[in-house]
C-alpha cells in the first residue's frame, strides 16, 4: 500500500525547494562582490611640501584615511618596522616614512608634479629652488618654508638627472632618511 501525498503539498514543496536553492546562490553571489578602493590621483606640490595637501609629518592612521588605496603598511613603532612606520604606494611610487616625516617620490611617480623634478638636469632649477644649502656628488638638499628638498641624481657630476626626490618638515641637520 503507497501512501499518496497531497497534489497541493507537492507543489508547495518543490516551491519552497527551489526558493531556498535560489537564496543560498543568490547569498553566495552577493558575497562575492567587492568595490575596489579608489584613490584621487597624486599631486605633489613641490614648493608647499605636499601631497594633495598632505604634510610629511601627518600620522599613519590619517594618510591611511585619506589614500585608502596603499599597497603596504609599516605601523610607526612596529618592532619588524625597519624605518620606523609609513605608509606605502608601490605602483604610484610614493612613500610616506611617518616616523621619520618625509615623503619619497621615485622615479616611475604616476601623477602630477608642480615643477618638473624628475628627469631634470643637476642645477636646471636654481631659479626656482636657488642653491643647495648642502652638496654631495649624489644629491642636493635645499632649505625650504616647510623644512628639506633633497634631489638624488642617477650619475655623478654636474651631468646627472635627478632620479628620485624627497621632502620633509624637518631640517638638514635634523632629517634622518632610511637606508
Amino acid at each position: 500500500m503507497r501512501l499518496k501525498i497531497p497534489e497541493f503539498l507537492q507543489t508547495a514543496s518543490r516551491k519552497m525547494l527551489v526558493l531556498t536553492l535560489f537564496m543560498s546562490f543568490l547569498s553566495v553571489a552577493m558575497g562575492q562582490l567587492k568595490t575596489k578602493v579608489i584613490c584621487p590621483a597624486f599631486y605633489v606640490d613641490i614648493l608647499n611640501g605636499t601631497v594633495n595637501e598632505m604634510k610629511p609629518n601627518y600620522g599613519w592612521a590619517e594618510i591611511k584615511a585619506k589614500f585608502p588605496c596603499f599597497t603596504s603598511a609599516e605601523e610607526e613603532g612596529a618592532a619588524t618596522s625597519k624605518c620606523g612606520g609609513g605608509v606605502f604606494f608601490k605602483d604610484k611610487d610614493v612613500y610616506f616614512y611617518t616616523t621619520r616625516d618625509y615623503i619619497e617620490i621615485g622615479p616611475k611617480f604616476i601623477g602630477k608634479l608642480s615643477i618638473p623634478l624628475l628627469g631634470s638636469k643637476r642645477g636646471s632649477q636654481f631659479s626656482t629652488l636657488g642653491n643647495p644649502k648642502m652638496k654631495d656628488d649624489l644629491w642636493d638638499a635645499y632649505e625650504m618654508q616647510y623644512g628639506t628638498l633633497i634631489l638624488h641624481y642617477d650619475v655623478m657630476g654636474a651631468a646627472g638627472k635627478v632620479k628620485f626626490f624627497q621632502f620633509s618638515t624637518l631640517g638638514t641637520e635634523v632629517i634622518q632618511l632610511c637606508e
